[in-house]
Protein backbone atom coordinates (compact mmCIF):
# COMPACT_ATOMS: atom_id res chain seq x y z
CA UNK A 1 0.00 0.00 0.00
CA UNK A 2 1.19 3.51 -0.80
CA UNK A 3 0.51 6.62 1.23
CA UNK A 4 1.28 10.29 0.71
CA UNK A 5 1.88 12.17 3.94
CA UNK A 6 -0.54 15.09 3.90
CA UNK A 7 0.38 16.50 7.28
CA UNK A 8 2.07 15.57 10.53
CA UNK A 9 0.28 16.14 13.79
CA UNK A 10 1.42 15.39 17.31
CA UNK A 11 1.54 11.59 17.44
CA UNK A 12 0.23 10.70 14.01
CA UNK A 13 0.48 11.41 10.29
CA UNK A 14 -2.58 12.11 8.17
CA UNK A 15 -2.02 10.33 4.85
CA UNK A 16 -3.82 9.92 1.55
CA UNK A 17 -4.17 6.40 0.19
CA UNK A 18 -4.14 5.15 -3.41
CA UNK A 19 -7.96 5.26 -3.24
CA UNK A 20 -7.79 8.97 -2.31
CA UNK A 21 -9.10 8.40 1.20
CA UNK A 22 -7.48 9.84 4.30
CA UNK A 23 -6.08 7.65 7.07
CA UNK A 24 -4.01 8.29 10.17
CA UNK A 25 -0.79 6.42 10.89
CA UNK A 26 1.04 6.46 14.20
CA UNK A 27 4.18 8.56 13.68
CA UNK A 28 6.26 6.03 15.57
CA UNK A 29 5.66 3.58 12.71
CA UNK A 30 7.06 5.94 10.06
CA UNK A 31 10.75 6.08 9.21
CA UNK A 32 12.87 8.77 10.80
CA UNK A 33 12.87 11.84 8.60
CA UNK A 34 9.47 11.24 7.00
CA UNK A 35 7.90 14.58 6.14
CA UNK A 36 4.85 16.10 4.51
CA UNK A 37 4.65 15.24 0.82
CA UNK A 38 6.68 12.03 1.09
CA UNK A 39 5.34 8.93 -0.60
CA UNK A 40 5.54 6.06 1.88
CA UNK A 41 5.08 2.38 1.13
CA UNK A 42 4.02 -0.28 3.61
CA UNK A 43 4.91 -3.92 3.17
CA UNK A 44 4.55 -6.48 5.95
CA UNK A 45 3.86 -3.68 8.43
CA UNK A 46 7.12 -1.88 7.63
CA UNK A 47 6.91 1.67 6.33
CA UNK A 48 9.56 2.99 3.96
CA UNK A 49 9.97 6.30 2.16
CA UNK A 50 9.96 5.85 -1.62
CA UNK A 51 12.49 8.56 -2.44
CA UNK A 52 12.30 8.09 -6.23
CA UNK A 53 8.50 8.36 -6.34
CA UNK A 54 8.57 11.29 -3.93
CA UNK A 55 11.04 13.16 -6.16
CA UNK A 56 9.03 12.37 -9.29
CA UNK A 57 5.81 13.54 -7.67
CA UNK A 58 7.48 16.74 -6.46
CA UNK A 59 8.85 17.43 -9.96
CA UNK A 60 5.41 16.97 -11.54
CA UNK A 61 3.83 19.30 -8.99
CA UNK A 62 6.49 21.96 -9.67
CA UNK A 63 5.87 21.66 -13.42
CA UNK A 64 2.13 22.09 -12.91
CA UNK A 65 2.71 25.13 -10.74
CA UNK A 66 5.11 26.65 -13.27
CA UNK A 67 2.60 26.11 -16.09
CA UNK A 68 0.11 28.31 -14.26
CA UNK A 69 2.43 31.30 -14.73
CA UNK A 70 3.35 30.77 -18.40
Amino acid sequence: MNYIIDRLEQDFAVCETNEQTMVTIDRSLLPTGAKEGDLVTCEDGIYRIDYASTAERKKKMQEKLASLFE
